[in-house]
């Protein structure tokens, strides 16, 4: 499938990895695209090293299987930079975009990913910021979607806005979008 995108999620136990990859999922359905979101863990305690998995494609998708050779794949947890090979299978032109402080030419040395394109965003300091805990799941989705182009910045806001407004009230999702709309305007290409 010549269209498909596939996205590789890593994280720790309760940093929202799965629930960003379920929001990415149904932007792009309210955008008309087919898409699967779906986790990889077992009964890890919170804290514990996790994968989600993203696919998008303006096409029916027939796989059903783990992502092996990502596009993209995000990093919200920078301890896992030494602790997983994040870049395992990421394409050649691959996106790698990390939640850190560090330069992308800094990161880009650190996991020996000399091609593609890397991105990083301090997706922590935003998320304390602006939601006052260090929940860094929907600053990276802004930072995604600036750097990929895979959708826009106001659907991903209008969609968090429509997901989350009556299970966490006008405030908090007030500064959800708040951090989106922070990253999208701070991730940095290296």
């Amino acid at each position: 499938m010549a269209n498909l995108t596939e996205i590789r999620w890593h994280g720790r136990g309760g940093q929202g990895v799965v629930t960003a990859g379920k929001m990415l999922a149904q932007v792009a359905l309210n955008s008309g695209q087919f898409f699967q979101a779906f986790p990889d863990y077992g009964p890890e305690r919170a804290g514990a090293p996790i994968r989600a998995f993203t696919r998008l494609s303006p096409e029916p998708i027939h796989k059903h299987c783990q992502i092996q050779e990502p596009d993209i794949v995000l990093v919200l947890d920078p301890t896992l930079l030494e602790a997983v090979k994040v870049t395992d299978g990421l394409k050649e032109d691959g996106i790698l975009l990390v939640n850190t402080e560090e330069s992308p030419a800094k990161v880009r040395d650190m996991v020996d990913f000399h091609t593609g394109k890397v991105f990083t965003v301090d997706a922590t300091k935003i998320a304390l910021e602006t939601l006052g805990r260090e929940i860094t799941n929907t600053p990276m989705l802004g930072a995604l979607v600036k750097a990929t182009g895979i959708m826009t910045v106001e659907d991903l806001t209008a969609q968090t806005r429509k997901q989350f407004g009556d299970k966490f009230g006008t405030e908090v999702v007030n500064r959800n979008v708040e951090a989106i709309e922070r990253a999208a305007e701070e991730v940095q290409e290296g």
